[in-house]
Parts: C-alpha cells; structure tokens; sequence
C-alpha cells in the first residue's frame, strides 16, 4: 500500500480537466532525460487507453539510447517540427508539463508553450515551481517524476490501464533518476512500484541493458578520454570537475545521452564527495552535479549555475563560455567547503 502523498484536491482536478478533454499534449523540460520521456511516455500510453488523443511535443530531439521506449517514434521534437509542435500546442485543450518546474526550462517551446489557451497541469519534483500551471503538483520529496506520475495514475483510478508499455516507460524514468537505485532511493515505497511494475511484465534488467550497459564505440572513448585525461581532482576539497569543450564533443562524434552517468564517475573515489560535469552545448554551459551523504549539490547549482535540483544530485545552465563557467566553480570550492563532513 502506498502512501498518499498528493492532494484529493488536485486529484479531483485532474480528473475533471481529463473528463472534459480530448486533444492532451503531454510535454517536458529540453535536453530531456530518462525521467522526462519515461513519464512522459507512460502517460501517453495510459491516455490512449481511456481513448483520448494523446502526444509527446519535446523541445528537442530526445536521446538515441532512449528510442526503444515504447511510443518513443510517436515523439514530436518542437526542434524539428516546429510548425505541427506550435499547431498541436495550440490546438490542445489539456497540456501535461512534466518534470520541469519553469517555463525557461522548454527553451524556444515558451512563448508557445505559454500562450496556449489549453488548461495545464505540472508533474515534478523539483523545488519552488513557478506558478504557470492550473493544477500543480510538486513533490521535491520524491526521486523521480515517473513515480510521481505512477502515484497520480493510480489516485486516478486508472492503474489497472498500466500496461507493460507504459510500466517499461514509468520504470526506466524511475531507475535513470535514481543513477539505477544509487542515490534518492531509500524510500520504501519506490520498491513497491518496482514490483508493481514488474508485475506487469517489464524486464527490469533488459531495460538497464537497454539505458545504462549499451555503448557505441565512439561513447567509450569520449567517456575514456574524459576521465582519463580532462577529469581534475582537487583532493582538499574533496571534490572533481570533468569539462569537455564543442571541439572534444564533436571529434567523438558525440551525440545526445553519450555523456550520461559520467558526472557520477569521480564519486567511486573514497576522497570526492561532490562531483561537477561541464558540457559546451553551444547556448549555454551544461552543469550536472552530484554528490554522497548530504553535500547539497544542488545549493551549489543554484547559487552558481542558474539551476537546482536534489541534494545528491542537481544541473543548471550556465550563460557564458565554459572557461568563465571553470572559473565559477574554482572560486565556489573554498565557500563549498563548510557544506562537507568529516
């Protein structure tokens, strides 16, 4: 039995919004991860089934390693589609926002995003949303959006329509979230849907093959050089930076999702305590963070880094080149330094 954590409130609200529409776009914050498309994803496939008109609209094209998800070829890139994406926004008379707690965080989706007419509900669980959806439920206490969104699916009545599509969608958000169960993961109840969903026929460990063990050529190295020869140790604070530049990028032939799960790499190191990963994406600087015990990871991302998140584990964007966004993390270490424990 699990908990009851979101409100009858907006329960109802949901419920009602969903009983009065029938066009639903379902959308989530740019550069979207394994929680983003796996909830996303997941509720689309639960939509279908109680027979509405349901689509995915991203900012941008989601990650290659996460196209064997089930709906994931359905998935329409704002990036790439922009005049069908902006049409179905529009034309939307219900829009999910799930996993991003601000508007800035669809990128160039915004203003379209913004001006639908469409009533929006918010998934999340990050901290402080912003006020933009009619119904908001936010939850910082849980590890993932997908067993946010598991949660409501069930308060909805609607957990029987769970299908192993949609439970292979939810799982793989919950697992990617969690870096596999490594951190945020101590809650009870998180393993009751883990055995929920296998229950309805998911291979959890075809999955982690799938998202976590499946490599191309060139991502092994990109990973190789990058802790071989850019990851940087700075021992009396216990802390590591990795950085890679749109040149190093680009002779791996990187693609999105290559770099997935490298943050965490200089945490198996007995002496680092908070781990930060800069990535040149052009616009802007890619900050992923995170961090064991409680060093609060996502303090730092939101002081620095215009971003925020968990404790273990936070990312932000930075506006500048990635030698000043190198130099902002060099003059945190020594503030950061009354965050760590012996």
């Amino acid at each position: 039995m699990l908990r009851q954590i979101i409100q009858e409130s907006k329960v109802k609200a949901v419920r009602e919004l969903l009983g009065r529409s029938e066009r639903i776009v379902i959308t989530c914050h740019m550069s979207p991860d394994g929680d983003a498309i796996g909830s996303s994803l997941g509720l689309m496939h639960v939509l279908a089934a109680i027979g509405k008109e349901a689509r995915v609209v991203t900012p941008d094209i989601p990650p290659q390693i996460l196209r064997f998800l089930p709906g994931a070829k359905d998935i329409v890139p704002y990036s790439k589609y922009t005049d069908f994406a902006r049409q179905l926004l529009c034309d939307a008379d219900l829009i999910f926002c799930l996993d991003f707690n601000s508007l800035y965080r669809v990128d160039h989706m915004r203003d379209d995003l913004a001006s639908s007419s469409a009533p929006k509900v918010l998934v999340d669980h990050h901290q402080d949303p912003e006020d933009f959806a009619d119904v908001i439920i936010s939850h910082p206490d849980q590890s993932s959006t997908a067993i946010l969104m598991f949660r409501l699916l069930c308060r909805l009545e609607l957990f029987n329509l769970i299908d192993r599509k949609a439970a292979m969608c939810i799982y793989t958000g919950m697992m990617t979230d969690t870096g596999n169960f490594s951190y945020n993961s101590n809650d009870p109840d998180l393993y009751v849907v883990i055995a929920e969903l296998i229950r309805k026929g998911i291979n959890k460990d075809d999955i982690y093959k799938r998202v976590m063990d499946t490599k191309t050529v060139s991502t092994l190295r990109l990973n190789g050089y990058a802790v071989g020869t850019k990851m940087q140790i700075f021992p009396e604070h216990k802390a590591a930076l990795i950085t890679l530049t749109q040149k190093e990028l680009d002779d791996y032939d990187y693609q999105k999702g290559d770099t997935e799960g490298l943050v965490n790499v200089p945490l198996a190191i007995p002496e680092v305590t908070y781990s930060v990963f800069l990535r040149d994406d052009k616009r802007y600087i890619k900050v992923s963070s995170r961090s064991k015990g409680d060093f609060p990871v996502n303090k730092l991302c939101e002081k620095y880094f215009n971003g925020g998140g968990h404790v273990n584990a936070a990312g932000g964007e930075f506006e500048g080149t990635l030698d000043e966004a190198v130099e902002v993390f060099m003059s945190s270490l020594a503030e950061n330094d009354r965050y760590l424990h012996d």
